[in-house]
């Protein structure tokens, strides 16, 4: 994860409240945010209050608040595990005490998008 001092001063970030485990806030002014770490995890939700946020946002916020080069996913639970307190929102997960396992980059695409 960038540093704390990194990400508030992104001019895209409005912080409005900070707690002992994380913060919240806006992202380009309509997009809602919490981020937060504890139990071995860094964890971003993000929302809009009337649509899903696309790919290409999520990374937007990815690189907000994390580096280019650190690998992070949005997981997708088993049915018997989902628990949706907002219609709109989606996540992104990064555990701080190992390294996510990632399939090489062929089976993901070709650099390029060469066939």
């Amino acid at each position: 994860m960038k540093s704390f001092d990194t990400i508030k001063i992104n001019p895209f970030i409005k912080i409005t409240k900070i707690g002992e485990d994380g913060f919240c806030g806006f992202y380009k002014t309509r997009m809602f945010f919490i981020f937060s770490h504890g139990d071995g995890w860094e964890h971003l939700s993000v929302s809009y209050p009337n649509r899903t946020p696309s790919w290409d946002e999520m990374c937007e916020l990815k690189d907000a608040f994390w580096d280019k080069n650190e690998c992070c996913v949005q997981y997708h639970p088993a049915e018997s595990d989902y628990i949706n307190m907002h219609p709109y929102c989606l996540h992104i997960w990064k555990p701080t005490n190992s390294m996510l396992p990632v399939p090489p980059p062929i089976m993901v695409e070709l650099k390029g998008g060469t066939e």
